[in-house]
């Protein structure tokens, strides 16, 4: 196969995939087409990557290499390379079946998830196969192969401990930061728990944010198994490890697309699971209007379908059905959140997450026979009100290298502050968790740790006219500004008299 050697002229530049760029002499002397992969290797490796074609970005006889692919391989400025056309990479075709409508085998979806870590399928490619997931659909056994390959892989948090637990919520719903009252519960309890978590995509704030707030949260798998051998739990970061790193690539690109196809979302939960040796696993999923799950039938289908693939997984799971029509508790944006979350550890705070997670942490010490059966929550309220749970968080902040004498009201959130009053008398009919969440982002959550909002009424209450209803909190005036436009334009918070609707009639008969 033709080959030229090119030298490496390092680009700082990061890319979401593998990319190179070369100038359009060195393509036409290497009979490159467009849509081409090309194979770099050095004395360290080899890596197949995509490539762009410029005429004036690198010279004849150069190779921009994006910090990907310079990381990867080790690569110097300067430094020769050989560079020659790669074939094209078997997952494409069988992407194409599963466009199609076709059964993939497993070795299909082995050769699908290993071109998609190796940076071999283009984003087209990548984007095809999440819109034939969500029309097409998966098998059982198509998802228990995608399972089993994505974390393949990638990197095990290998513990030498069992067994292990793990929790995980599908989201869609603003303010749930029930991981980091959860968690250090059933910590407090002596079960093992390492717990990594996503940074928001969409919402205002994931796990990792709210926990980056109050200590580090990227680790490499060493400093990670130290952390959770030291004090039995961590809350960190996914992203900072590779753990099944086909799954990172796979939600950037359903995210892109608005797509969240139900087969990949089971093998995106299961896979990071396994991936930290969990072996009792609790599966929460929200449910009610403006939630992931908005129907119970449907939040049902789902639990069965968690249960079924864990059953071939040989993985004991449980799955909670748990409120998701108004956000939990109060606060939404990461420093919001941290300080409601150590409010509720030090004993004040929402009824709404104490109850969503001390339900949740009772399943798991139930699971890990800590309690009996149908007295776990019982269990984890007392690990509450006995300040051991509050106890455990100070270790794993301290862990991971935060203060763990920091106090709620020490935590800074955004000094630019706008009360949103009632605009009438009556009841609370709704609250809004996609508006919520909108308002939360336009604020600059998540990137900004102080924005956000917190809510001050829910549900059912009675507000007078000129109450306050909410305050939004942001770092930049600009950005405090959008969010007020969008809270009044679009009020989240949609308020309704004891009246809902008058009908009348004329008579038949005049």
């Amino acid at each position: 196969m033709r080959s030229i050697r090119l030298r490496v002229r390092a680009l700082d530049l990061e890319a979401e995939r593998t990319v190179v760029l070369i100038n359009e002499a060195d393509a036409e002397a290497l009979g490159y087409s467009p849509g081409d992969r090309v194979r770099i290797a050095s004395s360290s490796g080899a890596i197949v990557s995509m490539a762009s074609i410029t005429k004036r970005l690198v010279s004849r006889g150069e190779l921009g290499s994006c910090r990907e692919i310079t990381d990867a391989l080790g690569l110097s400025q300067g430094e020769e390379v050989e560079v020659s056309l790669a074939p094209r990479p078997k997952g494409v075709e069988a992407i194409r079946k599963k466009v199609e409508g076709k059964q993939l085998s497993p070795d299909e979806i082995g050769d699908i998830v290993r071109d998609i870590v190796s940076g071999s399928l283009s984003p087209e490619e990548i984007s095809a196969l999440v819109v034939a997931e969500h029309v097409r659909g998966m098998t059982m056994d198509e998802i228990v192969a995608m399972v089993r390959h994505m974390v393949e892989t990638g990197d095990r948090l290998e513990l030498g401990v069992e067994p292990i637990f793990d929790i995980h919520s599908i989201g869609g719903v603003p303010g749930n930061k029930y991981a980091l009252v959860t968690v250090p519960i059933v910590a407090s309890a002596g079960l093992v728990v390492p717990k990594t978590s996503s940074r928001a995509i969409t919402s205002a704030a994931g796990t990792a944010d709210v926990m980056e707030v109050l200590a580090n949260v990227s680790f490499s798998l060493e400093e990670m198994r130290a952390i959770v051998r030291k004090v039995g739990a961590v809350l960190a970061w996914g992203g900072s490890v590779r753990l099944a790193p086909a799954d990172d690539i796979l939600i950037r690109v359903e995210r892109i697309l608005g797509l969240d196809p139900r087969c990949q979302l089971l093998a995106s939960v299961m896979s990071k699971k396994l991936a930290v040796g969990a072996d009792h696993i609790l599966i929460d999923i929200p449910t009610g209007p403006g939630a992931k799950v908005e129907r119970m039938e449907e939040a049902r289908a789902l639990a069965r379908d968690f249960i079924q693939l864990s059953h071939r997984l040989d993985v004991r799971l449980e799955a909670a059905i748990t409120y998701g029509g108004q956000p939990v508790g109060y606060a939404v944006g990461p420093a919001l959140e941290a300080r409601e979350a150590m409010e509720t550890l030090m004993g004040n705070g929402p009824g709404s997450l104490i109850e969503k997670a001390s339900s949740l942490a009772g399943i798991m010490l139930e699971l890990g026979g800590v309690a009996r059966l149908g007295y776990g929550r019982e269990a984890a309220l007392e690990m509450l009100r006995s300040g051991k749970a509050y106890q455990k968080m100070r270790e794993i902040i301290e862990a991971q290298g935060g203060n763990p004498d920091v106090k709620p009201e020490e935590i800074p959130v955004g000094d630019k502050m706008e009360v949103i009053p009632a605009p009438s008398s009556g009841y609370i009919a709704q609250v809004s968790n996609r508006i919520i969440n909108e308002i939360a982002r336009a604020a600059g959550a998540p990137s900004d740790k102080g924005a956000g909002l917190r809510i001050l009424v829910k549900e059912g209450r009675k507000v007078e006219k000129g109450e306050p209803l909410m305050e939004i909190y942001a770092e930049h005036e600009n950005k405090l500004d959008q969010a007020i436009s969008i809270a009044r334009q679009r009020p989240p918070i949609r308020i309704e008299g004891m009246l809902l609707e008058k009908l009348s009639g004329e008579p038949r008969f005049r």
